[in-house]
């Protein structure tokens, strides 16, 4: 049967959306998942390493979020807003602004008396092409002016602790505009204990964009236009995903899509650049056999791969459950397995 956006719509109420991370990285809830009978278990994140077994393979976005969210002043005064989404060979970015509608080719948005942004032109898709001019450099505006991008359902300015908390303890390659969020509830603790039970840890790199947050629009599925993420696997990982002698566990949807694009011929290989890979029901996987996650938005991209991985009625009732028992939603929220 065919599944329509709608299929994907869940109830929930908005205070459960975590507005903020728990003090503890490992405090968060877990809800298991077993994707060929449907049964649902409740436990906690610090169950988690024991789901693992010598030999799997468990594989992380080492992707790492940048001050992308950039506050600043038109030339009327008024405050503007640019959301840095990937640079270019030219030393230009590809943005989205705020307010879309006065911000048109021409127009610039100062940042003190250090540095002024100019829109060099209107790309589509609300994205601009912006140009840099000034005393300082693009990571120097970031760190004197930016902010960490937090999604648009948490109802609050960044702090200094999220510059902390909403990266992953094994991030390393900058370039997202939004974390890797299964990967918030790992420690350096909780990695040592994962490799002590003989898994191997493997690193690719997908930096997200803001298209990651975009519900589906249209009602037919085959309509929607993925967003574009650029990713890297490099020889060492694809080598070691290949070879593993148990399972490969995903830690999270960005890294689904990764080993989905390039092993779909059935083989890993390295490889970079840009995947569209939109995952919904029926999707033959041919490389993630478990995956962690977390909660994601109704009729998102995101609970659509997931619902392709675990099953349509199994997820949507695993969704269900967690509503019922009170889960933490979304970025800062609680995780869930799927085996």
């Amino acid at each position: 049967m065919p599944y329509s956006t709608d299929d994907f719509l869940y109830d929930y109420p908005t205070e459960l959306i975590a507005q903020r991370p728990l003090p503890n990285r490992t405090g968060s809830r877990l809800l298991l998942l077993d994707s060929a009978s449907g049964r649902i278990t409740h436990g906690a994140f610090s169950d988690f390493p024991a789901l693992l077994r010598s030999g799997d393979v468990l594989v992380v976005n080492a992707s790492r979020v940048i001050p992308a969210r950039l506050r600043g002043r038109r030339e009327n005064g008024r405050e503007a807003e640019v959301l840095l989404v990937h640079p270019e060979p030219d030393g230009s970015w590809l943005a989205m602004v705020h307010p879309g509608g006065k911000l048109k080719a021409g127009r610039t948005i100062a940042f003190g008396d250090e540095a002024i942004i100019e829109v060099v032109d209107v790309v589509g898709g609300g994205v601009r092409r912006v140009r840099l001019s000034g005393s300082l450099d693009w990571p120097e505006l970031m760190d004197r002016f930016g902010s960490v991008p937090l999604p648009p359902y948490i109802q609050r300015r960044p702090d200094a602790d999220d510059r902390d908390r909403y990266q992953t303890v094994y991030a390393r390659e900058e370039g997202s505009v939004a974390a890797p969020t299964a990967g918030l509830h790992f420690t350096p603790d909780v990695m040592q204990t994962i490799r002590d039970r003989g898994v191997q840890v493997v690193e690719i790199v997908l930096h997200i964009g803001p298209g990651t947050f975009k519900p589906v629009a249209a009602s037919d599925l085959k309509q929607h236009v993925m967003h574009a993420e650029w990713f890297q696997i490099s020889d060492a990982a694809a080598q070691e995903v290949a070879e593993a002698r148990g399972r490969v566990w995903a830690v999270g949807t960005t890294v689904v899509r990764v080993l989905e694009t390039v092993g779909a011929q059935g083989t890993i290989t390295a490889a970079e650049g840009w995947t569209q890979l939109f995952i919904h029901p029926p999707y033959r996987f041919q490389v993630v056999d478990a995956v962690l996650t977390n909660f994601h938005l109704p009729c998102s991209t995101l609970l659509m791969l997931v619902c392709a991985f675990g099953g349509y009625e199994h997820v949507m009732n695993a969704y269900r459950a967690a509503v019922a028992a009170r889960y933490r939603l979304y970025s800062y929220g609680d995780a869930m397995a799927i085996t």
